[in-house]
């Protein structure tokens, strides 16, 4: 219990000292910040609820860390995987995912100091995965709602709206994902921020290449001039041609997909659970000395890893 604690408090510490430092080092995210604060302004009532109920320390943590470059990068990518948490809730999350798995790790594994590094990698990586996971998911909702979009602003310019208006529409009548990613465009610009930036903004959201060829459209027309119904007609039928080609595409390789994530995961978790159940038949290898394990590990990492590259360049499929 006293190697736990003195375990958990380096553990601490050290987050606090990178906290600190980042905090000292780093540049300010004024402006989106201040356009967070505005389009929360629907629900102020609700947020001052939930600041009056989070602790102190959690509210001087997130001004801290949210502040940052590394917190605002932190923030755009738990936006773009939709997840309602502050920067500070999120390192507190993988913080206790950490400890926790660490703990009962070194608790399982005979009380090793390797066994508590395994612990701790697989509770710092779980929480990214998971965010990476929530992102990709989104983005292919995006993508599958686009050509929809382009529909409903076709319409909305042939009835006469402008295009901001039709925007407007998109975010009444649309499902999220791609209501809240225009109803957000439709604030800023109401607010002041043209129409190019708000659009740069969407895309630095959404990195989507349906999206920025979109994008690229609509700043061409708004340069040159031109029927941009006409345009935007003609980009729906791409898009939607190729959200189906790629369907079908993900469909067809899935096989190849899974397979190639599965073999070079088995080696992985057989590893990890030989070495909780019997370290010493693992830490045999060294038995060569330290030269020989280092190349019988090199080897089979470049077998599994080449193995996997090659998998995933067959089913990697442009369109």
């Amino acid at each position: 219990m006293g190697t736990i604690i003195i375990v958990v408090g380096i553990i601490l510490i050290i987050v606090l000292l990178i906290g600190v430092i980042v905090s000292s080092n780093s540049e300010n995210a004024i402006v989106e910040q201040r356009l967070d604060q505005y389009f929360e302004s629907g629900n102020n009532q609700v947020d001052k609820d939930k600041q009056v109920q989070r602790a102190v320390l959690t509210e001087w943590v997130s001004k801290r860390v949210e502040k940052t470059s590394f917190g605002d990068r932190v923030a755009r990518e738990l936006a773009r995987a939709d997840l309602k948490f502050k920067v500070s809730e999120y390192f507190a999350l993988i913080i206790i995912s950490v400890v926790s798995l660490a703990a009962l790790a070194w608790l399982i594994g005979n009380r090793n100091i390797i066994s508590l590094l395994i612990g701790a990698g697989i509770g710092a990586f779980i929480p990214r995965f998971y965010v990476k996971q929530q992102q990709k998911a989104r983005l292919r909702k995006f993508n599958e709602q686009l050509s929809d979009m382009l529909n409903l602003t076709v319409n909305g310019l042939r009835a006469g709206y402008s295009t901001m208006q039709a925007m407007e529409s998109v975010s009444r009548e649309l499902p999220p994902p791609i209501s809240d990613e225009f109803r957000r465009v439709v604030q800023e610009m109401q607010i002041g921020i043209t129409m190019e930036a708000a659009l740069d903004n969407l895309l630095r959201r959404i990195p989507s290449e349906d999206l920025d060829f979109v994008i690229t459209s609509i700043n061409v027309q708004r340069e040159v001039g031109g029927n941009l119904s006409e345009i935007l007609d003609t980009i729906s039928f791409t898009i939607r041609e190729r959200v189906r080609i790629k369907g079908e595409i993900r469909v067809m390789t899935s096989q190849v997909r899974a397979s190639g994530a599965i073999l070079s995961m088995v080696p992985f978790f057989l590893t990890l659970v030989l070495w909780f159940i019997n370290p010493d038949y693992l830490l045999s290898v060294n038995q060569g000395g330290p030269f020989c394990a280092g190349i019988i590990i090199c080897v089979v990492l470049g077998l599994i890893g080449s193995g996997y590259f090659v998998m995933m360049r067959i089913a990697d499929i442009e369109v």
